[in-house]
């Protein structure tokens, strides 16, 4: 039989898959907070134009007020400047409302901050000063966000309210014209998209294992076409849609995604993280470097606590696709990886 299956080979009757590369990578955790101050669990982490690195963290210390008969919480987390070199620069919108329970940062390519807040489900646009200049959603408190479908209301169950009301929203990505995407995935299992000026256009998705289905969204990014991509957690793979929301296809050699990025220029790459579950510390944990169309350029890390072991990324920064940040919230970190 093994000769048979030599010969086969030598005559290429049979395939067989690559083996994914193993990158060569080191890594470091530059960036140093004033004396006392911890970044906990550090769930998202960007750069802007000028290699300033911001990090959106859990370490706040909330507090909660009662106002008739609903509870008002705020000061959960913290957004944090660093100069490239990794000195803090400042504080950014501390104690502000919409700050609960820290998921991403992003920046935009005109230096705008976008932070997503899963407990308070809004989506806050910052100026590069600082100043706040766009909400997306609304405080739970604040308003009363539509019952789930899943409660059996005669529409699909996860696919929220046609409208800006998020339920746990986890990311934010957008296209060359400014439109924006927002992943609103940990309650709902849907994407929703907004003009530039933050006008809600539509939602896609539902929960599910089919095509256009989610289980958990939990990562979205954009590539230069306007094409969506969306980390599919707990189905083990990438959607990509048109920017209308049509299915395109499905990449399943990412592992199962929690935060993907896609690098600028132009070759564009997909990074996405096969980070372990929270309840599970041993296994997964790797990242792996994309084409668009999903074929494996290599892969690099391991599940672990070790300064070369990822601790359940949730956050990728790629705007160098060889020097990336990543922000661990089961290693309290933010690391940097130089791949080689």
């Amino acid at each position: 039989m093994k000769r048979l299956t030599t010969c086969l080979l030598a005559a290429g009757l049979i395939s067989v898959p690559a083996l994914a590369q193993t990158i060569s990578y080191t890594t470091s955790q530059p960036l140093v907070l004033p004396h006392d101050t911890f970044f906990g669990a550090a769930a998202g982490v960007a750069t802007n134009s000028k290699g300033n690195v911001f990090v959106y963290t859990r370490n706040g210390e909330p507090t909660i007020t009662l106002g008739g008969s609903r509870a008002f919480a705020h000061g959960g987390s913290s957004l944090y400047e660093f100069a490239p070199d990794g000195k803090f620069i400042r504080q950014i919108g501390k104690q502000v409302y919409g700050f609960l329970a820290a998921q991403q940062v992003r920046v935009d390519k005109q230096d705008n901050i976008w932070v997503v807040d899963r407990y308070s489900s809004m989506v806050i646009k910052f100026a590069p000063d600082g100043r706040q200049i766009m909400l997306l959603g609304r405080k739970p408190e604040s308003v009363d966000v539509p019952s789930s479908p899943d409660m059996g209301q005669g529409t699909p169950p996860g696919s929220g309210a046609q409208s800006d009301l998020f339920r746990s929203p986890s990311d934010v990505a957008w296209d060359g014209d400014g439109n924006i995407f927002v992943a609103d995935g940990l309650a709902n299992a849907r994407v929703a998209k907004f003009t530039r000026d933050g006008v809600f256009v539509k939602s896609w998705g539902s929960r599910g294992s089919g095509d256009n289905q989610f289980k958990i969204v939990h990562g979205i990014a954009v590539d230069a076409n306007g094409n969506v991509y969306v980390a599919d957690r707990g189905n083990n793979r990438i959607q990509v849609f048109d920017n209308n929301g049509t299915f395109k296809s499905s990449i399943t050699t990412g592992g199962d995604p929690v935060a993907i990025c896609i690098s600028p220029g132009a070759h564009q790459y997909l990074f996405s993280s096969n980070s372990n579950p929270v309840n599970d510390l041993d296994h997964g944990g790797e990242i792996a470097k994309l084409e668009l169309n999903g074929t494996v350029v290599g892969k690099f890390g391991q599940a672990g606590k070790g300064p070369r072991d990822f601790g359940t990324v949730t956050g990728i920064d790629c705007r160098n696709p060889n020097s990336l940040y990543v922000a661990e919230i089961g290693n309290w970190r933010v690391t940097k990886v130089d791949l080689h």
